[in-house]
């Protein structure tokens, strides 16, 4: 039985997400640590902010949380990243991610590398893929992890920050990718994968890449996971009332990584994943502290 958690990093973009209520600290790599340090894992970040009193603060807000820090250089250019969010009146945001910031600007590290040779998995995007910087910076990342590492690829879609460049020179290091079924028809388009249902698209991300597992989310519809082996389908999880949708993909998406890396059965996995993204939409931004009946399901 392992001794010592897991090691969980997420790799990208980290910055302050300019809600209506007030800035919350976002972007899904530093989202996807947070929950996942949340379920028992060591989180840590690889990222860029500013040498700015933004920055200064998500360090401070990340050593509260006990996340690790290390991974995350300083820039005395380029200014920590924020994005304006708006939220609809059902929930759903709507991001103007600003542009020329520190996590564009990403450059691997001692401290970074370190990280990259140890961790048991890995959570990264398209996003922060946007600038040449950082999508070399990711990839030799990737490309230092060992060979047992889950190299997670959720590939959140943003405005026009993605390509078919992105999508095929990273799929290739991914083990498990995750998508919504809203990007699942942008991606299918782009890669030119064939298939009149999303099962047959799926099937074709399989046979094209070398995944160990594919999860397909859908919101309050609930999700859909597959390994080479099985197969799990979840109607959702309830929520009362939606605060905001921020940040709960990257919740099922860090739940997915840590339930993976404990090999917990994938029925289980999949409705612990959809209650904890339940959660996360029932209260305002994207790092909400998990409450004690959902953390007890998790280690039952």
């Amino acid at each position: 039985m392992r001794s010592e958690p897991f090691l969980v990093v997420g790799l990208g973009e980290i910055l302050w997400d300019l809600l209506p209520g007030g800035k919350q600290l976002g972007g899904a790599p530093a989202n996807c640590a947070f929950h996942a340090h949340s379920l028992g894992a060591t989180g840590a970040v690889v990222s860029c902010v500013g040498d700015d009193e933004p920055g200064r603060e998500i360090f401070a807000r990340l050593e509260a949380f006990g996340l690790d820090t290390r991974g995350i250089a300083r820039d005395s250019r380029h200014p920590t990243g924020t994005v304006s969010v708006s939220v609809s009146e059902q929930g759903q945001p709507s991001y103007t991610i600003h542009e020329g910031v520190a996590w564009d600007f990403l450059t691997l590290n001692e401290a970074m590398l370190d990280l990259a040779r140890r961790c048991d998995a890995v959570c990264f995007g398209s996003l922060a893929q946007r600038s040449p910087e950082s999508r070399r910076a990711i990839a030799a990342f990737l490309e230092a992890t060992r060979p047992e590492c889950l190299r997670v690829f959720d590939v959140n879609l943003r405005q026009h920050y993605y390509d078919l460049d992105i999508l095929a020179t990273t799929l290739p290091h991914a083990s498990v990718f995750k998508i919504n079924d809203e990007e699942l028809p942008v991606v299918s388009c782009l890669l030119g994968l064939r298939g009149n249902t999303q099962e047959t698209i799926l099937s074709a991300l399989f046979e094209a890449y070398p995944l160990q597992a594919l999860a397909l989310t859908r919101g309050s519809k609930g999700s859909t996971l597959w390994t080479r082996n099985a197969f799990s389908e979840c109607p959702g999880g309830s929520v009362e009332r939606i605060a905001d949708t921020v940040g709960a993909g990257d919740a099922f998406a860090a739940t997915l990584t840590v339930g993976l890396l404990r090999k917990l059965p994938l029925d289980r996995l999949n409705t612990l994943a959809n209650r904890v993204a339940a959660y996360v939409c029932s209260q305002p931004g994207p790092t909400p502290t998990l409450p004690a009946e959902i953390l007890a399901e998790w280690d039952a």
